[in-house]
């Protein structure tokens, strides 16, 4: 959702290439079903938690590029198509979520498709 306070930036969509592989990935992955799968395993109450395509796409992302947990954080600040796949409307200077959010979820344990799968 746009805020009144992004009237003159332009959005990720507008100045970034839609042909990227990223970009495209982004739209093969069926995001609802994912967000649709890992519900149960989260709570209503307590904290809000971050958004699961920003958490699965990192951890994608991560995987895809070979890369560390603070190696995927520091790419998608420098990287409009990290940010894309991650469903960021407008380019970020600074990572919107605690670093450490990403550990936590990649302990998580969880069987998509008969494989268990531990990050």
């Amino acid at each position: 959702m746009t805020g009144t306070g992004d009237l003159f930036r332009l959005r990720l969509d507008q100045i970034i290439n839609m042909k990227h592989e990223l970009v495209r990935l982004a739209g093969q992955i069926d995001w609802d079903w994912i967000d649709n799968e890992l519900a149960p395993l989260f709570s209503e109450h307590g904290r809000s938690g971050t958004p699961t395509r920003f958490m699965v796409g990192l951890l994608l992302l991560q995987h895809i590029q070979n890369l560390s947990d603070e190696g995927v954080c520091a790419r998608w600040v420098e990287n409009p198509h990290f940010q894309y796949f991650t469903v960021a409307e407008f380019f970020c200077h600074e990572f919107p979520h605690q670093r450490s959010d990403l550990t936590h979820c990649g302990l998580v344990t969880y069987n998509i498709t008969g494989t268990t799968l531990k990050y």
